[in-house]
C-alpha cells in the first residue's frame, strides 16, 4: 500500500514522444495513472497530475526535415493532437506542458551545473557510430543491428526489446543505419559523461529498501546493479534538436536527460513558471512514477541517481506496467487491431475503453491483452447488464411511482453491513492499484443491489404496503449515490451523469453512506448503452491526400515516374505508370489521393509504397484523382465507410470496381470524399478508377 501522510502528491506519466499519434497502447497508462490521481483527490489528497510531450532527439529533426517543417512545427502539431486525445478518454492533468520550454531548459541547466560541480560530470573521446551517407551521428535510434548480449536481430542503439540489456551503438553487431540501410562506421567524438558507476551503492540501497517498488522490477534492477554499472553518456553531437549544452558549440544534451527533467517542468508550468518555488514544491512533495516496462532501466537507474546527485527530492513509487497486446497478438495494421485513440473512438466509447481497462490493470507486472470478444462482452455484460441496468431501473421506478420522491431508507443491517465491508475493499484496491479487484467488488455492491430490488418485487408490493416499497426505493437509491463515487475514478463521465440524475452535485469519498433521504431525484435516461454486434461496414481501402513533393524518371522504366509524397506526418515513395499523360510539371505539387495499405512492391527495381489513384476513359485518356481544399494526411472515405487498416494485395484491389460519373469517384454507388470535399477526377468525366 503507498502510504502518504498529508504531503502534497506529484503523480506523472512517461512523456509521449512528439512524432506520431496516441494509440490504446499508450492510454494503458495514461488511464492507469489518471484513474489512481482521481482515487486521490476523491479521497482528499493534495494530488497534483504533470504531463508533457517529450520533443527532444534525432526522430524529431529528422521527420521534420523530411516533412519540409521545422521542428517546432511538427512538435507543435503533435502537442496539439496529443491533447485532444487525452481530453477524449478524459485523462485529467493538472499540467500538459512540453520538454521543449524555457522551464525545461532552465533545469537541465541547473542539474548539469550541479552535477558538474560536485564532480559527477566528465568529458571523455569515445568512438560513435557515424553514417557517411546521411554524413551525421547516428544517436540510439537511428542504428540498428544484433543485440550484442542475446543476438536478436534488429534491436536499437541503446537498448535490447527481446532481453533488455543495455549498451552502445558501437557494440551493436553487423550494425546499419536505420535513415539510409547504410552501413555505418567508427568516429571519435569528445563526450560529456555522469558518474553512475559511482552512485552503485546509493542505488542499491534505494531500490532494496524501498517497499512500494514490485518485486519483479526490483530484482530485474537489482541484478543490473550486480552486473556493474557504466558511465552515462549524457552528450549528443549536432545535428540534434534539443538544448544545447553550455559554453559548447556543437554539443547537446541526450534526450534522455532532459526528457525526464520534463516532469519538474511541467509542475512549473502549474506553478505558473515559478522555478524556485517548483524547486521547494518538488523536494517537500510525494514524487509517483507511472512507467511501461521498456523505460525501467532509465527511471530506475539513471533518474534516481541524477535526482540525488542534484540535490531533488527521489520518486516514492514507480509504478511499472506491461505491454499491450490485441487479441493476445501485438497491435498490427495489416490484421486491423492498430488502433489510435482517434479510431478506437469511430468505434467504442472512450469510457468503454477506461472500464475494460480497469478490469485488467493490476499491482502486478503484467501484458495486458485488449481481447475484443471479451471486451464486448464486459461491457455489455457487466457495464451495461449490471451496473448501468440497476441505476437506471431503480431511477425510473422512483420517477414513476412516488413522482421521483424518496423519504427513510429500509435498515437493512445485514446488506448494509455487507455493502460497507466491500467499500473498505474497493478503497484498499484503489490504493493498492489492484483496479480489477475494485471493479469486483463494485460489481458486487451493484448485484446486491439488483437482487434485492428483484427479491422485494417492488412492482407486486406497492399494491399492499407503498410505504414499505419506498424504503426500498430509497436504500436503492442511496446504494446508487454510492456507486456513482466508487466507480467515479473509472468512469467519470458515467458518474457525473449519474449523479445528474440523482440531483446530486459533486460527492467525496467521505460523502459514501446511506443518508440520502427526504429528497428529490431528477429524470432517468439511459448510462451506457450496448456494444452491437452489427457486421462492420468497412471500405477494403485505406484512402489518404497525398502532395507530390518530388518527381523523377525511372532508371529502368521509360513510362513509369518515380514519386516522393508527402502524407502528412510522413514521406513515402511511389512508383507511377502516369509518366505518358502528366508531364513532371504538372505532377509536382499535386494534391492526389493515394491507397496506402496496398502491400509494398518492387516496379522494375524501386520500391512502389503505396499508389495513386487515377481514372482512364473508353478513349483511353487518363486523369488523376485529386482535391483543392484538403491537407496531406487527411482521411479519404466512401461515404461513411470506414477505411481498413488490412493490406490489400494488388489482384484484391483490381476486382473493385471503383468508377469515376461526370467527373465524381464512387465505389457501390458511394461517394469518394474528404471531410472537405468530394475527390474530383481531372481529364476524365466517365471511366474506370484504376
Amino acid at each position: 500500500m503507498v502510504k502518504f501522510k498529508g504531503q502534497k502528491i506529484i503523480v506523472t506519466s512517461a512523456l509521449p514522444y512528439a512524432n506520431g499519434p496516441i494509440h490504446i497502447g499508450h492510454l494503458v497508462e495514461y488511464i492507469q495513472t489518471d484513474i489512481f490521481v482521481r482515487f486521490l483527490k476523491l479521497i482528499g489528497k493534495d494530488a497534483i497530475y504533470c504531463c508533457a510531450d517529450d520533443t527532444h532527439g534525432t526522430p524529431i529533426e529528422v521527420k521534420a526535415r523530411n516533412l519540409g517543417i521545422k521542428p517546432e512545427q511538427l512538435i507543435q502539431k503533435f502537442y496539439k493532437e496529443h491533447l485532444e486525445d487525452f481530453n477524449r478518454f478524459y485523462i485529467s492533468f493538472d499540467s500538459y506542458y512540453s520538454t521543449n520550454s524555457k522551464e525545461n531548459k532552465y533545469f537541465s541547466d541547473l542539474i548539469f551545473e550541479r552535477l558538474k560541480k560536485k564532480g559527477f560530470i566528465y568529458k571523455k573521446e569515445i568512438e560513435v557510430t557515424y553514417c557517411g551517407n546521411c554524413k551525421r551521428t547516428l544517436p540510439d535510434r537511428y542504428v540498428k543491428g544484433k543485440c550484442p548480449k542475446c543476438n536478436s536481430p534488429d534491436q536499437y542503439g541503446d537498448v535490447c526489446e527481446a532481453c533488455n540489456a543495455t549498451y552502445k551503438t558501437i557494440d551493436l553487431i553487423e550494425p546499419y543505419c536505420t535513415i539510409c540501410k547504410n552501413r555505418p562506421v567508427r568516429k571519435k567524438s569528445e563526450h560529456y559523461f555522469f558518474k553512475l558507476s559511482k552512485l552503485s551503492d546509493f542505488l542499491k540501497r534505494y531500490i532494496s529498501k524501498n517497499e512500494n517498488f514490485q518485486q519483479e522490477i526490483k530484482n530485474f534492477v537489482l541484478n543490473w546493479i550486480k552486473e556493474g554499472l557504466e558511465d552515462w553518456n549524457i552528450s549528443r553531437d549536432g545535428p540534434y534538436f534539443g538544448f544545447k549544452i553550455p559554453g559548447e558549440e556543437n554539443k547537446y544534451y541526450y534526450v534522455w536527460l532532459d526528457a525526464p527533467i520534463g516532469y519538474i517542468s511541467s509542475l512549473a508550468n502549474y506553478l505558473n513558471k515559478d522555478t524556485k518555488k517548483t524547486e521547494k514544491a518538488w523536494n517537500e512533495s510525494k514524487i509517483v512514477h507511472f512507467i511501461g516496462k521498456d523505460i525501467t532501466y532509465f527511471h530506475f537507474l539513471f533518474w534516481p541517481a541524477m535526482l540525488h546527485a542534484s540535490g531533488f527530492n527521489l520518486p516514492e513509487s514507480i509504478f511499472v506496467h506491461g505491454f499491450l497486446t490485441v487479441n493476445n497478438e501485438k497491435m498490427s495494421k495489416s490484421r486491423g487491431t492498430f488502433f489510435t485513440a482517434k479510431d478506437f473512438l469511430k468505434k467504442y466509447d472512450a469510457e468503454h475503453l477506461r472500464y475494460y481497462y480497469a478490469n485488467v490493470l493490476s499491482k502486478k507486472l503484467a501484458d495486458i491483452d485488449l481481447n475484443l470478444d471479451e471486451f464486448r462482452d464486459r461491457i455489455n455484460n457487466e457495464l451495461v447488464g449490471n451496473l448501468g441496468n440497476f441505476c437506471y431501473r431503480i431511477i425510473s421506478f422512483v420517477n414513476k411511482n412516488f413522482d421521483g420522491k424518496i423519504k427513510a431508507i429500509d435498515n437493512d443491517k445485514t446488506l448494509i453491513d455487507d455493502i460497507n465491508k466491500k467499500i473498505k475493499a474497493i478503497e484498499k484496491n484503489y490504493n493498492e492499484l489492484n483496479f480489477n479487484s475494485a471493479v469486483n467488488e463494485i460489481l458486487l455492491i451493484s448485484d446486491i443491489g439488483n437482487k434485492y430490488f428483484q427479491k422485494n418485487e417492488p412492482w407486486a408490493l406497492i399494491k399492499e404496503d407503498k410505504d414499505k416499497v419506498q424504503k426500498i426505493c430509497s436504500l436503492c437509491v442511496n446504494i446508487a449515490k454510492n456507486l456513482s463515487i466508487l466507480i467515479e475514478p473509472i468512469l467519470p463521465q458515467f458518474s457525473s451523469e449519474l449523479r445528474k440524475q440523482l440531483n446530486i452535485k459533486e460527492l467525496k469519498w467521505k460523502d459514501i453512506g446511506f443518508d440520502l433521504k427526504n429528497h428529490k431525484i431528477g429524470k432517468e435516461k439511459i448510462l451506457v448503452r450496448k456494444i452491437e454486434e452489427a457486421k462492420e461496414e468497412l471500405s477494403p481501402l485505406n484512402l489518404k491526400v497525398a502532395e507530390i513533393i518530388e518527381v523523377k524518371d525511372h532508371p529502368n522504366a521509360d513510362k513509369l515516374y518515380v514519386l516522393q509524397i508527402n502524407l502528412g506526418t510522413e514521406k513515402k515513395q511511389l512508383v507511377a505508370g502516369i509518366k505518358e499523360f502528366y508531364s513532371k510539371g504538372e505532377m509536382k505539387n499535386k494534391k492526389i489521393i493515394v491507397v496506402t495499405n496496398l502491400k509494398h512492391a518492387k516496379l522494375r527495381g524501386i520500391e512502389s509504397q503505396g499508389m495513386l489513384l487515377a481514372a482512364e476513359d473508353n478513349k483511353g485518356n487518363v486523369g488523376l484523382l485529386t482535391v483543392k481544399q484538403s491537407e496531406p494526411g487527411d482521411d479519404v472515405r466512401f461515404g461513411n465507410l470506414e477505411n481498413s487498416n488490412k493490406e490489400l494485395s494488388f489482384d484484391s484491389f483490381q476486382k473493385l470496381k471503383i468508377e469515376s460519373r461526370q467527373g465524381k469517384v464512387f465505389f457501390n454507388d458511394l461517394k469518394l470524399k474528404t471531410d472537405k470535399e468530394a475527390i474530383s477526377v481531372e481529364k476524365v468525366k466517365d471511366g474506370k478508377v484504376r
